[in-house]
């Protein structure tokens, strides 16, 4: 799939954290003001997780498909370098 906001295969989830009325979550907030919509629409099947907490810095986490033994391998070559 081709597009703005498509999302490689290997992403299971994004989940956003921010803060609701913070202005260090202004940002994130104006984004994903403008892009959820975008990205819900490139990516039907992928959940997309909005939480919001009092003074939560704004951070996004993203899981991948991937085995216990593909964990320990990106770790351990993480590590080494």
């Amino acid at each position: 799939m081709s597009g703005r906001y498509a999302f490689a295969k290997g992403v299971k989830e994004l989940r956003f954290l921010f803060c609701q009325t913070g202005e260090h979550s202004a940002a994130t907030r104006s984004f994903l003001t403008r892009a959820y919509p975008i990205m819900k629409k490139n990516n039907p099947a992928i959940p997309i997780m909005l939480r919001e907490a009092q003074g939560t810095l704004p951070k996004i986490y993203a899981r991948y498909g991937l085995s216990d033994k593909q964990v320990e391998e990106v770790v351990t070559k993480l590590v080494k370098e």
